[in-house]
């Protein structure tokens, strides 16, 4: 091997051979690819050069020809300069035309992985003119492409003759045989000035079969990260709005704003016309989206529905994010719209969704710190008027605001955790969410006041710590001291009442103002015992727990907002609070006991368990105690000794897990609720199951008992074929609430989905259907849209 200090005439001259090579194929490949620019960047990048970098070159024979004033390096010529590698049989620098030749199984090797190969490649030094014989290439993103020959002109124009790209792989077994889907062209010029290539004879193969041909188009080259321009068409199909086709242009306005301007044509319902601006900013990005249709046949939908009774329908979206600092952030994210199932029933990507929250915000995060503050109203999506006593949409607040706000020093104190959270809530209400009858229309047995029309604020304040020790046998007992404060004020639009339907009146009052205060002593007591037995190992960890507290005050008196949803099972059973907001604060004193189990098995299998039980050992039950919206009225906790709950589940090795929760009535051992769950992951095959029952529970709204059961099942028949199924279906309504299949196609460069799916709720008499059809060239174009 023979080194060349830069200082000589030969290096500097190889220098460019080697970086000049490398530099000028890299453009010029450019011009090949017609995907979207983010899949290049590694390649288009532009390398920095190490002007102080060393080039090595290795070859058997170095000649130089003072007559003809030319270098040449022949046989099993490597040059490598600056991350950049040359191999070649033979390299030839012409000094007097400042040429560089090379020729003969050349191959060169760029810093990202980026690998070219041709027979012959001739360019000037200064890289303004070149030609290259039989080009071919592989990115590291695996995407490949070849061409006949590539000329270069002018330092801005690069000319390709009868070039073909595609993103798939050859087979291995059969490299001759055709790819998937590749392009080709007569020619491909591209223009370094004004960033784009044109098509000249191009069609588009599918299995080596041309499916689409054009004459000529033109496109933003490799380097362009966002083009002014159509986008791909999507197509789409509902029972309601019947065929759609989706067609999007593109305004590249700034590098740092743009809007796209959407038309999506409904064979039953017409035009609907959609925009969005996007505008990215220094410390964050927000964007600006409407859409808007005139229903050319709104009696297609239901009938007495939002659908079928609005003609002229429209929404004004924003979504921002911004951060202050590297701890503080702020947006929003808030919808307004015509009628409230636009967005819903256009399947609007973002906003389609039941329940939408539109709200604004602001946030802090360190360490074990937070800091949480939210405006926000829920938007509840349907298709029920105003006048069905069923609708939600009037009946929810405005909550302006709630904040969170917790503190953990990261010292001990007095050896333990200390814990500092507050809550202030703050809610709206125009309109009083009261009924007598549950969502189907059947009588409760009490009134339910879920949300009161006016306004009502609490600030709570809760500290706790606690602190573990463990014993010389191994018992671990954590002493527990907690002091809660609730302040709370409400401005009800009067009291509540009307007839049950035995004819008895049923009349609210509400507080005014109070203040709610808990102090808590509590200990957690657990004896972990691990043994093994031949080739397993189990953990079995008897647990007991005592709170000692006073009773929770103005029970049936107050609100309850944000602890409506209440379930007692294994995973809160050793919660100290059980309730899952603030509005409810439980207070008496409860023990709870219980036991946990884990094992592993050196056959793969592992098994877990939790049991137990809670009791009310003095004072005023919280969850016997009524409130507006009955919480804990048959939720197991409502007696002195709670109903039995227990978690139990298996998994091993092999892909098969089973998972099973319940609770169990604390006199006959009836079930009162349970969930299974199950699934098993084969190589090609995967099926799960869930089964959820739960027991009327009148009082809390529920008259019937609910059962559901749920399935899903996924068969790949080949590596990249695969078809999927799911369903759930409502036991008590008989109804199938949803339905789905859906057949896929997935290898390196092609995807290809067909789906379709079918929703309905117990309560509506058709059930909707929508079905989704794509095809993904990978790097090319999405064309349709996947359910």
């Amino acid at each position: 091997m023979r080194q060349l200090t830069s200082g000589m005439k030969i290096s500097n001259s190889l220098r460019a051979l080697a970086l000049g090579t490398a530099l000028g194929c890299s453009l010029g490949v450019g011009a090949i690819y017609v995907a979207s620019a983010q899949d290049f960047s590694a390649m288009t990048a532009t390398h920095k050069t190490d002007p102080d970098a060393r080039m090595l070159l290795s070859a058997d024979e170095l000649v130089y020809d003072r007559d003809a004033n030319t270098v040449t390096a022949q046989g099993n010529v490597q040059i490598e300069y600056d991350g950049n590698r040359i191999v070649a049989r033979k390299v030839v620098y012409n000094q007097k035309t400042n040429r560089v030749l090379a020729e003969g199984d050349v191959e060169i090797v760029q810093p990202d992985g980026s690998k070219y190969y041709s027979q012959q490649i001739d360019m000037t030094e200064d890289l303004g003119e070149g030609f290259v014989n039989s080009l071919r290439a592989e990115t590291p993103d695996n995407t490949r492409f070849a061409a006949v020959s590539a000329e270069r002109s002018g330092g801005q124009m690069t000319v390709f003759n009868r070039g073909a790209y595609t993103a798939c792989e050859p087979c291995y077994y059969k490299p001759d045989k055709d790819v998937l889907w590749q392009i080709k062209a007569k020619k491909i010029i591209w223009n370094g000035a004004t960033k784009t290539m044109r098509f000249e004879d191009s069609h588009f193969e599918f299995f080596g079969m041309p499916v689409a041909w054009f004459p000529v188009f033109e496109m933003p080259d490799p380097t362009v990260k966002r083009k002014t321009g159509l986008l791909t068409p999507n197509f789409v199909y509902t029972n309601d709005l019947g065929f759609g086709v989706r067609n999007s242009y593109f305004w590249n306005l700034a590098p740092n704003y743009d809007f796209t301007l959407s038309a999506t044509g409904y064979t039953n319902q017409g035009l609907l016309t959609e925009g969005e601006w996007r505008h990215r900013l220094e410390t964050g990005t927000y964007n600006i989206r409407f859409a808007h249709i005139y229903q050319v046949n709104p009696d297609d939908f239901d009938h007495d529905t939002i659908d079928s009774n609005n003609d002229n329908r429209y929404m004004v979206a924003t979504k921002g994010d911004f951060r202050i600092n590297s701890s503080w952030t702020y947006g929003w994210d808030i919808l307004a719209q015509s009628d409230r199932n636009f967005s819903r029933t256009y399947d609007l990507e973002g906003y389609k969704n039941d329940v939408f929250r539109s709200q604004i915000y602001l946030n802090g995060l360190a360490g074990r710190n937070y800091f949480d503050m939210r405006f926000y109203h829920f938007e509840v999506q349907d298709s029920m008027l105003k006048d069905n006593p069923s609708e939600r949409y009037t009946r929810q607040p405005w909550v302006l605001p709630r904040i969170d706000y917790s503190f953990t020093p990261d010292e001990s104190v007095y050896g333990g955790e200390f814990t500092f959270h507050t809550n202030l809530q703050s809610i709206y209400r125009d309109k009083a969410d009261f009924a007598f009858a549950d969502w189907q229309g059947r009588p409760l047995n009490t009134a339910r006041l879920a949300g009161m029309s006016g306004t009502d604020f609490r600030l709570t304040t809760d500290v706790e710590w606690k602190r573990s020790l463990i014993s010389q046998g191994g018992l671990v007992f954590t002493p527990i001291l907690a002091l809660r404060g609730d302040g709370i004020g409400t401005d009800a639009h009067g009291n509540y009442g009307g007839y049950m339907p035995d004819g008895s009146f049923s009349k609210m009052d509400i507080e005014s103002g109070a203040f709610r205060g808990i102090a808590t002593a509590g200990l957690d007591l657990r004896y972990p015992l691990l043994f093994t037995a031949g080739s397993s190992t189990h953990v079995i960890e008897p647990i007991a727990q005592i709170f000692i507290r006073n009773n929770e005050q103005y029970t049936g008196r107050l609100p309850n907002e944000d602890a409506q949803s209440f379930v007692f099972d294994a995973t809160t059973l050793f919660e100290r609070d059980k309730f899952s907001g603030y509005d409810r604060a439980e207070g008496g004193t409860r023990s709870n006991v219980g036991l946990r189990y884990s094992g592993n098995f050196n056959n793969g299998w592992s098994l877990y368990g939790l049991a137990g039980q809670s009791f009310q050992l003095f004072g005023k039950n919280s969850y016997n105690a009524k409130d507006f919206v009955s919480v804990g009225a048959d939720s197991g906790l409502e007696t002195a000794r709670s109903d039995y709950v227990a978690m139990i589940g298996a998994s091993n090795e092999n892909g098969f897990a089973i998972a099973s929760r319940g609770r169990f009535d604390d006199e006959t051992g009836s079930i009162r609720r349970g969930e299974v769950e199950a699934s098993q992951n084969w190589k090609r095959v995967s099926l799960s199951s869930q089964y959820a029952y739960i027991q009327s529970q009148p009082d809390y709204g529920y008259a019937q008992d609910r059962q559901e059961v749920s399935l899903y099942g996924n068969y790949k028949f080949t590596d990249h074929w695969s078809v999927h199924a799911n369903s759930s279906y409502d036991l008590v309504s008989d109804t199938f609430v949803r339905l789905g299949t859906g057949l896929n196609y997935l290898d390196e460069c092609f995807g290809f989905n067909l789906g379709y799916s079918q929703t309905r709720n117990p309560w509506e008499n058709e059930p909707k259907h929508t079905f989704g059809f794509l095809l993904s060239f990978r790097t090319v174009a999405d064309i349709g849209k996947a359910m």
